[in-house]
C-alpha cells in the first residue's frame, strides 16, 4: 500500500486539486448567467441554490466535471458502438487517421533523418526547410491542403492522415538525428578498426544507440499526430470524427459536448503515448538497454 501511494499519490493528488479548481472555476463562469435568471424572475438566489444552478446548466460557460461524465457516460456506455451520437464511433474515425498520418510520419521521419545523417548536402539544404515548415500555423496550412487534395480527387481518410503526417514527422526528424549521431567518435573508430562498412555501422551501432531518442520523439509525433486528425476535420465540414463533434458543439453552443469531445481526446492521446511507452519498454528490454 505504501509502494502504491507513493508512486500514485502525487498523481491522485493533482487530478484532485485540478478537479477543486474546476468546480469553482465552474461556479465563477457560470454564476452570472444563474444570477439574471434570477432577477428577471425577481427572485434572489442563496449560495447554496446559487452554486447548483451553476452545477446544472444545459449551456454553462464552463461545465462541472459531473457533466462531462455524464455526457461521456451517455455518449459511450449508452450508446451503440455504431451509432453516429457515439463518442466510440468518433473516437474511432479520428484514430484512424491518426495511425495512418503518425506512420506516414515515422517513415518519412525515419529517412529524412537518415538522409540528413549521412549526406552533407541534404543536412545544410533539408534541415532548415524541415524547421521552417513548422512555423507555418497548422490553421493554415489544412484548409489548403484539403482543398489541393480534393481538386484531384482525393478525400477522406486520406487528407486528414496528411495533415497529422505534417505535425508529427518533425519531432521524429529532430529525435532521430539526435540519435543516430548518438555514437561517438570512439565507438565510430572502433567499428573501422573492424573493416565494418557504412550499412554495418548503421545496423549494429547507430540505430541501436537511437531507440532511446525514437521511441521520445515517438511520444511526441502520436500526440501531434492526433491534434493533426482533429484539426483535419475542422475545415471540412466533417460530420464524424471527434473534430467534427468540437465543431457541431461550437455551431450549437453546446459546450458539454465540446468538453466531453475534448476530455475523449486527452484520454485517446494518453492511451497512445502509454502504448508507445510499453513498446519502448519491451524493445529496449530485449535489446539489453533496460534492466
Amino acid at each position: 500500500m505504501t509502494e502504491f501511494w507513493h508512486r500514485a499519490g502525487p498523481v491522485l493528488t493533482m487530478i484532485l486539486l485540478l478537479v477543486a479548481l474546476w468546480y469553482a472555476a465552474a461556479v465563477a463562469l457560470n454564476a452570472a448567467w444563474a444570477k439574471d435568471k434570477a432577477a428577471r424572475a425577481n427572485a434572489s438566489l442563496s449560495f447554496s441554490e446559487l452554486v447548483a444552478d451553476t452545477m446544472s446548466q444545459d449551456k454553462p460557460l464552463l461545465p462541472a466535471p459531473h457533466q462531462v461524465v455524464k455526457e461521456i457516460y451517455n455518449t459511450t456506455v449508452l450508446k451503440k458502438i455504431t451509432s453516429k451520437r457515439s463518442l466510440i464511433w468518433h473516437g474511432w474515425i479520428t484514430l484512424s487517421a491518426t495511425l495512418l498520418g503518425f506512420a506516414f510520419g515515422t517513415a518519412l521521419g525515419i529517412l529524412l533523418a537518415i538522409g540528413i545523417v549521412y549526406s552533407r548536402a541534404m543536412d545544410m539544404s533539408v534541415m532548415p526547410w524541415v524547421i521552417t515548415s513548422q512555423t507555418i500555423p497548422i490553421l493554415a496550412v489544412a484548409p489548403m491542403i484539403i482543398v489541393v487534395l480534393n481538386a484531384v480527387g482525393v478525400s477522406g481518410l486520406l487528407p486528414k492522415a496528411i495533415i497529422s503526417m505534417y505535425l508529427s514527422f518533425f519531432p521524429i526528424v529532430v529525435g532521430m538525428v539526435k540519435g543516430l549521431r548518438a555514437p561517438d567518435q570512439m565507438q565510430l573508430d572502433q567499428m573501422r578498426t573492424w573493416n565494418a562498412g557504412g550499412a554495418t555501422t548503421f545496423w549494429k551501432l547507430r540505430l541501436p544507440r537511437s531507440m532511446p531518442y525514437l521511441f521520445a520523439s515517438l511520444k511526441i509525433g502520436i500526440a501531434a499526430s492526433l491534434v493533426g486528425a482533429i484539426v483535419g476535420e475542422l475545415p471540412t465540414g466533417a460530420v464524424a470524427g471527434l473534430g467534427a463533434r468540437l465543431l457541431a458543439g461550437s455551431y450549437y453552443g453546446q459546450t458539454i459536448q465540446i468538453w466531453s469531445a475534448l476530455i475523449c481526446a486527452a484520454v485517446l492521446a494518453a492511451g497512445l503515448v502509454a502504448l508507445i511507452g510499453l513498446i519502448e519498454r519491451i524493445t529496449l528490454r530485449k535489446m539489453g538497454m533496460l534492466q
